[in-house]
């Protein structure tokens, strides 16, 4: 499967849900006015773009249709098209140079943090890298144990310590390692607990300052992961993190297990942080580097495939 067919397959609910609604608003419509407006942030608003963004994006709407003088629903879809696509446009690319770069990697309990790391780390290794993992999420022993599974499935070399211990020294030996070894990146998995939010911070802040005094200058992610089938609650939980860590992109999961995946576009409105990649699968390459325009193709194209069914 090509990289849109596995972005498409994994949306497959989420399209089905917005294709066939957008399909009813265009259906049979001759004239472009308020209504049409009206209806179409509604289907945004009911495939959890959320009522902030869905209003955002339709207002963006109306001012591109007032200004090019669209006329028909088509030219109204292309342009809601552009309209979500530019949304989500940015630096999605994670950032690897200078190498060693460091990526941390949070994320609370049950929303695919170590699985994702363990995809993450073999498709870098795949490319040429050379990869190294910290665990130190030291919070449960369960999160070392899986993600030493996940450093053999993918054969890359993991630094650990045992339950409990401090996660600061933790990544002060990966980096340590990472040097040593030569390493073109560094994964570390960080516990995300959130019932205490200065426990958290205060724990980032120290693996940061490791991180600046052992390798000044390096280039750094801080990368949220959280579950689509959550909707809405993930962005108030990334609204938490952002506070309590600061992040620069987000790992989004789940993506083909739920009819939400309109979540992406309130994520990157109201927090203003990249979506850098997309789990549409079980598999290690179903976690998908992030492509705004593939998506937005992917999420219209059965309203399209619909729109053009009717016009024959």
């Amino acid at each position: 499967m090509g990289v849109f067919d596995k972005i498409r397959a994994g949306l497959a609910k989420t399209r089905a849900s917005v294709a066939g609604r957008m399909g009813q608003v265009f259906h049979g419509r001759g004239k472009v006015d308020e209504e049409l407006f009206e209806e179409l942030e509604d289907v945004l608003v009911s495939s959890d773009v959320g009522v902030a963004t869905s209003t955002y994006l339709i207002e963006k709407l109306r001012g591109r249709v007032k200004k090019e003088h669209i006329v028909d629903t088509d030219g109204v879809r292309e342009a809601l098209k552009a309209v979500m696509t530019g949304e989500l446009e940015g630096d999605v690319s994670l950032l690897l140079a200078p190498a060693p770069a460091v990526l941390l990697v949070i994320g609370v309990n049950g929303v695919g943090k170590t699985t994702t790391i363990g995809k993450l780390a073999a498709q870098l290794k795949a490319e040429g890298k050379a990869v190294l993992l910290g665990a130190a999420d030291t919070f449960r022993a369960a999160a070392i144990d899986q993600l030493e599974i996940w450093a053999e499935r993918a054969g890359v070399d993991i630094v650990k310590q045992k339950e409990g211990a401090d996660p600061a020294a933790v990544v002060f030996d990966a980096v340590q390692a990472g040097k040593a070894r030569g390493a073109d990146v560094v994964i570390c998995d960080t516990a995300g607990r959130l019932h205490n939010k200065k426990s958290l911070m205060d724990e980032l802040s120290k693996i940061s300052r490791v991180i600046d005094r052992e390798l000044p200058g390096a280039a750094r992610e801080n990368l949220l992961v959280l579950d689509a089938t959550t909707g809405q609650n993930a962005v108030n939980q990334a609204k938490q993190f952002k506070e309590a860590a600061g992040l620069t992109g987000i790992i989004l999961t789940k993506l083909d297990g739920t009819a939400r995946g309109g979540v992406v576009f309130a994520i990157r409105h109201e927090l203003g942080v990249p979506v850098k990649y997309i789990g549409v699968g079980e598999q290690i390459d179903d976690l998908q580097p992030f492509d705004p325009r593939a998506f937005v193709d992917a999420l219209f194209q059965g309203a399209d495939e619909e729109a053009a069914g009717q016009d024959g």
